[in-house]
């Protein structure tokens, strides 16, 4: 037997571009540049390993459920700090969940806070198209309808939530939102997650805002959750139906510790820690330590940053021109318009030895529906003369 569920998620992007490309062979005189993945290839911090070795014994125990105090506390502290709250807005034992890589807290979410019946009906799952694959995983295995909502040019590559009708807010049980966005590195403004949170408030609707590239930006710091829940200044708990996400692996180029966290309405995290409890890992001891450290680190931040806006500036040398070219306010994705995406993934993977994931499989819809065809999303997550390389292949190729 088989859960029926599973037939509602489509393969993994990363499976299908592998099909798409199976009968390619790349150019022998090409070394390979992986974009496709969104995964840094930037080494972290040096304290991170030596962290590692000197709380080594840590792997001999199990940790922490709810993870350690200091971990907690620099969390909390870090919340503090980035989105300006005032002192003890956050409590670092009843707001903060550590998390073994953020995309478990996102998928547990719908899975504790979707009920089997809102409004009259069946629940509803809000989420943005194109969109991160796990919001619709979570939907589909949560019993949920999950209603995508285009995230065009036109709409500033963010959801429209003022499309959706009073009818399906009403059977509305969890909105996902991504900011920066993934891929076209979109930024809610803070007045827009004001009007979100306020939105779930009036619909008691989960708002789950997805910030794990909020430290990758060009410019200006993207606004956060935590500052539109402080801004609407609810009675009570500050972050009622708020949970925000943010994770280690963009960050802190940190992918392998995974390690992140969920914070936000207290009720929903005690939730979150029971669902663990029962199916969730946690972080290990020597994880956590390393962590703790990360977190109350700026500098490694501001390089990683820093990086990042050089290979933006790369890129604008070599495509500034072409395929809708612009640097988004915030994350490490270019997100081009070449017409057709799998063509030109083909093309680039056979031809330049680059390979990009089609938009197409970031997103849902049938032919000119799937707002994600025309694009293919190009991750900048390489050193700098890598990025060069590719940058100059695509620009020759395409």
């Amino acid at each position: 037997m088989v859960n029926p569920k599973l037939d509602l998620l489509q393969d993994y992007p990363f499976a299908r571009l592998a099909k798409l490309i199976a009968d390619l062979t790349p150019p022998a005189d090409k070394k390979p540049i992986i974009m496709s993945i969104g995964e840094p290839q930037l080494n972290p911090p040096a304290f991170v390993p030596e962290i590692l070795q000197r709380e080594a014994l840590g792997w001999g125990r199990y940790p922490a459920p709810s993870g350690t105090p200091e971990l907690r506390q620099a969390i909390a502290d870090w919340l503090t700090r980035r989105y300006a709250l005032p002192a003890g807005t956050v409590s670092a034992d009843r707001h903060v969940f550590p998390v073994a890589g953020s995309r478990e807290a996102l998928f547990h979410t719908a899975l504790a806070v979707v009920p089997e019946q809102k409004g009259g009906g069946r629940p509803v799952v809000l989420a943005p198209n194109p969109f991160y694959q796990v919001y619709i995983g979570a939907g589909a295995m949560a019993g949920a309808e999950t209603k995508l909502l285009e995230c065009t040019r036109q709409s500033a590559f963010l959801p429209d939530l003022d499309a959706v009708d009073e009818a399906t807010w009403q059977r509305t049980a969890l909105v996902y939102i991504c900011t920066p966005a993934n891929p076209q590195g979109a930024v809610a403004s803070l007045d827009y997650l004001i009007h979100a949170l306020d939105l779930c408030r009036k619909h008691d609707a989960v708002l789950a805002v997805d910030e794990c590239y909020a430290e990758i930006y060009r410019d200006q710091k993207p606004a956060g959750g935590m500052e539109a829940a402080k801004a609407l200044k609810a009675p009570g708990e500050i972050f009622a139906n708020l949970l925000v996400f943010h994770s280690l692996s963009k960050r802190s180029s940190a992918p392998g510790l995974r390690s992140g966290f969920v914070a936000g309405d207290a009720r929903l995290i005690e939730l979150l820690n029971r669902l663990r409890s029962y199916g969730g890992a946690s972080v290990p001891a020597p994880i956590m330590a390393a962590s703790t450290a990360l977190w109350r680190d700026e500098k490694h931040v501001e390089d990683v940053r820093a990086h990042y806006n050089e290979c933006f500036d790369i890129a604008a040398q070599f495509l500034h021109n072409r395929f809708a070219f612009y640097k988004p306010a915030g994350g490490f994705f270019l997100w081009l318009d070449v017409g057709d995406s799998e063509a030109a993934a083909r093309k680039l993977w056979g031809e330049a030895a680059v390979k990009v994931v089609p938009g197409l499989y970031l997103a849902k819809g049938e032919g000119e529906n799937n707002p994600g065809r025309r694009y293919i999303r190009v991750a900048l997550v390489h050193d700098i003369e890598t990025t060069r390389e590719a940058m100059r292949r695509m620009a020759d190729v395409l």
